[in-house]
């Protein structure tokens, strides 16, 4: 009979299956449903102050965490699907790594009205400040970014915790993206979700960075980077990976960065020239091959962990 970290494993391996396969569903998507139920509890207890983004934080991140709990009782059967189940929903790597890879196709066609068009769905710029090197800059960082949130979080907590684990690392993240900018608005009431979403990637950014040393056409350069460079961005985990991603390219990043509710001027990670679309190109096939290997490293990680452990 198959053993609950056994069947976690499975699991997670079916979820990965299934994201390579399907990709992101365009309608009715459960991370889309995560922020929905997050905006309607924000409407309803919203107030500038950092003690309601607490409850607001602890609310839902911890109702998913418990959700996954609820379905997750059974015997390794019912582990398998609910892991599955659960990973293929807070996966997002295959979904990312195509929009990025058509970015650039349509930058390649100087379709840049059709490339800022997909902008939105990768980050929170201003697609209109953006021209042909920014977008393709803007995609390089974003891809480097979500590599380890969308692809390399869920599968580590899927790996540690399984279902309870992904679908509360999922919330987290989620919460961020919506509130964690440093707008007027959630200034105060963002914070908490900001930290958690900083605290729940410290291990997955630092697995990316790994991956990218590991498989990247650099090594030097993505160690070099991640050591000299990552500590002046302000994200302690995106600067990690970004850091990581340029510095294995050889390309440079940062630089002004227009978002709807101010312009930030990042700091330069890397030595290189700024990216190309071709370093664009070679920066999804280094993420696709981050996913894989970190893949077969979760299941490996789940297998072993003993029941009660």
């Amino acid at each position: 009979m198959i053993r609950r970290p056994a069947a976690r494993a499975v699991g997670i391996a079916l979820g990965v299956v299934a994201d390579r396969a399907l990709g992101d569903p365009r309608r009715l998507h459960p991370v889309a449903g995560m922020g929905t139920v997050a905006a309607a509890l924000e409407r309803r207890i919203y107030a500038d102050s950092r003690a309601a983004g607490v409850v607001h934080a602890a609310v839902l991140v911890g109702g998913a965490v418990a959700a996954g709990a609820l379905v997750d009782r059974g015997g390794p059967r019912l582990t398998i699907v609910t892991t599955a189940a659960a990973t293929w929903a807070t996966l997002g790597g295959t979904t990312l790594t195509r929009v990025v890879a058509d970015l650039g196709t349509l930058v390649d066609a100087d379709d840049l009205d059709g490339a800022r068009d997909l902008i939105p769905s990768l980050c929170g710029r201003d697609p209109r400040s953006l021209d042909a090197d920014g977008m393709v800059r803007a995609a390089v960082e974003s891809l480097a970014e979500n590599t380890s949130d969308a692809a390399v979080g869920p599968l580590v907590w899927a790996a540690v915790a399984g279902a309870p684990g992904a679908l509360g690392y999922r919330m987290a993240n989620t919460l961020d993206a919506m509130v964690g900018y440093r707008s007027e608005r959630h200034q105060r009431f963002g914070w908490a979700s900001a930290r958690l979403d900083d605290l729940v990637n410290i291990v997955p950014a630092r697995v990316t960075g790994l991956a990218v040393v590991a498989l990247g056409p650099d090594r030097r350069g993505a160690v070099a980077a991640w050591r000299r460079d990552a500590g002046r961005h302000p994200s302690p985990n995106a600067g990690v990976v970004e850091a990581a991603f340029a510095g294995a390219l050889g390309t440079g990043l940062g630089g002004l960065t227009v978002y709807p509710h101010g312009v930030e001027d990042r700091p330069r990670l890397g030595d290189g020239p700024p990216p190309t679309v071709q370093d664009l190109h070679r920066s999804v096939v280094l993420s696709r091959r981050v996913q894989t290997l970190v893949a077969v490293v979760a299941c490996g990680v789940a297998v072993s962990r003993r029941s009660g452990r």
